[in-house]
């Protein structure tokens, strides 16, 4: 179960931890200062709902069509290649820099549309959470809960890290090679579960 635990807390701030739109306007909200804690709630409850989603469904249906955890198995390791795949290439890129507009402060209202939409409106969440993460957890039966509930904490931990520690990183994230060495950083992650998942089964 300890396991199960710390792998679905890895996978989850792993995969969260990627460049992208979310992770991004999270990221300028904490720069700004500006409504943070309901931009990390938003952010966190839609992960653990999702999330809750994809272990649920995956163990029913490895029941009910057994060949099916199998199949997913490998398709989350052939996703999760051609991802850390897409984070060196964003590497060899250069990265990017990020800085916060100097734009009055926008109403909570518009910010939570913006989250919600970045959040819910992104095909790649239900790859990440409901099926990625689903098809893992059923690798660790029956310990799918320990590892679901710890890839919710996974979540919450990254947001609340990001959000509000944002205003510590805004120097080093100034600079683009500070984004270079977090997509390499994630490409080997990536890489490095997908070798797992390979060689569990």
């Amino acid at each position: 179960m300890i396991e199960a635990a710390v792998n679905g807390y890895l996978v989850s701030v792993s995969l969260i931890l990627a460049i992208g739109a979310q992770n991004a306007f999270v990221l300028r909200q904490g720069l700004r200062r500006e409504h943070v804690a309901a931009v990390v709630a938003v952010c966190a409850l839609s992960d653990a709902v999702l999330i809750a989603a994809g272990v649920a469904g995956f163990g029913g249906l490895s029941k009910a069509v057994p060949w099916f955890g199998e199949a997913m198995r490998w398709l989350g390791v052939v996703f999760l290649l051609v991802y850390g795949a897409l984070r060196f290439r964003a590497a060899l890129r250069g990265g990017e820099a990020l800085k916060p507009s100097e734009n009055a402060a926008a109403p909570l209202g518009k910010v939570l549309a913006t989250c919600l939409v970045l959040t819910w409106a992104n095909p790649h969440v239900y790859l990440d959470t409901v099926v990625l993460i689903g098809s893992i957890s059923a690798q660790h039966a029956p310990h799918q809960v320990a590892f679901g509930v710890a890839a919710v904490c996974g979540s919450l931990s990254f947001f609340t890290a990001l959000g509000f520690g944002a205003r510590l990183l805004a120097p080093v994230f100034a600079r683009p090679a500070a984004w270079v060495w977090l997509e390499i950083g994630v490409g080997v992650t990536m890489w490095a579960i997908a070798a797992g998942l390979a060689f569990r089964g």
